[in-house]
């Protein structure tokens, strides 16, 4: 039932933190005028700081607040976000130039494989010591 509830809770704070990385690119790009390449960076920077405090506090409850402990989780959090970027882009390049697959269609099988990679990196890497250290 706790590995269901955190799953769960991972999808949903998943959602919020798509809907926070879209906001913050409207509200940079269409209201405030900026270029979308830097729009773009401001929305990723944001989306990966809530997701890192959503991930931490509520979805694989860490509660090792000490400076040290957060800047450690947060520096693993960037790093493997990342390399999920990384992934995004590679499987985007795969589909659609090597495997002549449909933009959006890949964008979602790309996005799965994203979702997949980061729920193992935050829970078998990022936050792994603190709940160890719960239980």
């Amino acid at each position: 039932m706790k590995l269901n509830k955190e799953i769960i809770s991972y999808l949903i704070f998943g959602v919020l933190t798509t809907l926070v990385n879209i906001v913050t690119f409207w509200l940079f790009d269409d209201i405030l005028e900026m270029d979308y390449k830097l729009a773009t960076t401001i929305a990723w920077i944001v989306s990966v700081l809530f997701a890192f405090i959503t991930n931490k506090l509520y979805v694989f409850n860490s509660k090792d607040m000490q400076i040290q402990a957060v800047l450690k989780e947060l520096a693993t959090f960037m790093f493997f976000r990342f390399l999920s970027y990384l992934l995004d882009l590679a499987t985007m390049i795969v589909c659609v130039e090597l495997l002549k697959i449909d933009n959006l269609l890949a964008k979602i099988l790309a996005n799965v494989l994203v979702v997949i990679f980061n729920y193992f990196a935050s829970k078998f890497v990022i936050f792994k010591k603190a709940k160890e250290e719960g239980n």
